[in-house]
């Protein structure tokens, strides 16, 4: 961890006075926008209720006409688009994947108490709408957990610890999800200074539910899988994994790669980019009726910020985002190295993690887009192909090349594959050789 780093964790307080403002304003206009809501709503219903005994005693006397159901051949019905209530503004949104013992979850964990979280994704969207960056934070980095507040009044302690332990420790103090977020967030906010908008929890259920909203997803898996301890076994090459294979896929660690962690996240971040490919092809967030359904399976076992969680904000925001190509969406974990105190378990974040939550907080691309490769052309010489003695050898050499060029044309230049979970990646890239 950076010196800097370190100075914003320890100086770190909930609800720091240098940031309290603008976002304090922004609360207070939420919380105005939802009470005149509700105030709206309650009138209307005052309405209806007063209305009633007139409204029923003229019932019977309207006759009801089914004739609508005979029109055919009708044009279609105009539906306005979605808004996006926080649109012109960048938007931070913690996601959290949490390993909550019982309910729908406890086929996964059988056997093991208590709510902690295992993943960890800042998703930066632009302001103007035309980026979405998936950080993941490693569970095992070793960095400073700050004192936060509780459901109940409490607080927890503060301590050098392994980041998940933020949530971990929300949740035993305070009982309940809420405080295991905000633990997570008030950790994240201090040792970032990034401001988090809202959260996201998804839950094992929850996350198969995403998968199969979509049909599923394909991937490439380099190599057969057998991992007993997930209930994951795969065949190498190109497959389409259902929400079951997906979460299995998801959670794996010991018997995959390195058994690291990191190794973990690099498959989490291929299969979320699978995910966003196969949400983009189907046109998911231009169909409006793809859309709303999308929306309704995905969130019915998450946990969110009151902030996001109505369905037609989220709408709003996926319909903002309907420009957004496989390309622009990119995923990175945070810049890390071997802790020095413990080098076989946990890792601290490098100086380069500064710069990264720096762009973030500036609304800047957090890598630059990968040049596109100059294909050769065939048939391609050099200029000092004629004349005699060295420029007759330089020709013949020019011929070779030419022979050369001649025998692969048409075959596809070699695609750079990038390496998940340790280098930055858009959803556009390959990061697994299948075939």
């Amino acid at each position: 961890m950076s010196s800097s780093t370190r100075a914003r964790s320890s100086d770190a307080t909930p609800g720091r006075p240098s940031r309290g403002p603008a976002h304090a304003r922004s609360i207070r206009t939420h919380r105005a926008a939802r009470a005149v809501a509700l105030v709206a709503t309650a009138a209307l219903a005052f309405g209806v209720v007063g209305g009633a005994a007139a409204l029923t005693s003229i019932q019977g006397n309207i006759t009801q006409s089914g004739g609508l159901d005979l029109v055919a051949d009708r044009p279609d019905r105009t539906t306005p688009d979605p808004d996006d209530p926080n649109a012109g503004e960048p938007l931070n949104i913690l996601v959290l994947g949490s390993d909550e013992r019982g309910g729908d979850n406890g086929h996964e964990v059988a056997g093991v108490e208590g709510m902690r979280s295992d993943t960890t994704v800042l998703v930066h969207v632009s302001a103007d709408r035309s980026r979405v960056e998936l950080v993941s934070v490693p569970r095992d980095s070793r960095v400073d957990v700050p004192a936060c507040n509780v459901t109940g009044g409490g607080t927890t302690a503060p301590a050098n610890t392994r980041f998940n332990a933020a949530f971990a420790n929300g949740a035993t103090a305070g009982g309940d999800v809420d405080s295991a977020a905000a633990c997570t967030i008030s950790t994240l906010e201090s040792l970032t200074d990034v401001y988090v908008d809202g959260f996201v929890v998804v839950d094992f259920a929850g996350f198969q539910d995403m998968i199969s909203a979509v049909g599923g997803v394909e991937m490439c898996i380099p190599e057969a899988i057998d991992n007993p301890k997930a209930d994951l076994k795969l065949d190498a090459g190109v497959q389409k994994l259902d929400g079951e294979d997906a979460l299995g896929f998801a959670r794996a660690r010991y018997g995959i790669g390195d058994g690291s962690d990191l190794s973990r996240i690099g498959r989490q971040q291929e299969l979320m980019a699978a995910m966003a490919r196969t949400v983009l092809t189907k046109n998911v967030l231009t169909d409006l009726t793809q859309l709303y359904g999308f929306v309704d399976a995905g969130t019915k076992s998450l946990t969110m910020s009151d902030n996001l969680a109505s369905i037609p904000s989220l709408a709003g925001l996926a319909f903002s985002l309907k420009g957004a190509s496989s390309g622009s969406i990119t995923f990175m974990t945070v810049p890390n190295a071997p802790d020095p105190q413990n080098p076989d378990a946990t890792v601290v974040w490098t100086p380069e993690a500064d710069d990264l939550w720096a762009k973030i907080r500036a609304d800047e691309p957090i890598a630059e887009p990968a040049e596109p490769s100059e294909p050769i052309e065939a048939g391609a010489t050099d200029d000092a192909g004629t004349g005699s003695g060295e420029d007759d050898e330089a020709a013949d050499a020019g011929t070779d090349d030419q022979e050369v060029a001649d025998d692969t044309a048409g075959e596809p230049a070699p695609q750079q594959t990038k390496e998940a979970g340790k280098e930055a990646f858009s959803a556009a890239d390959q990061t697994a050789q299948c075939g």
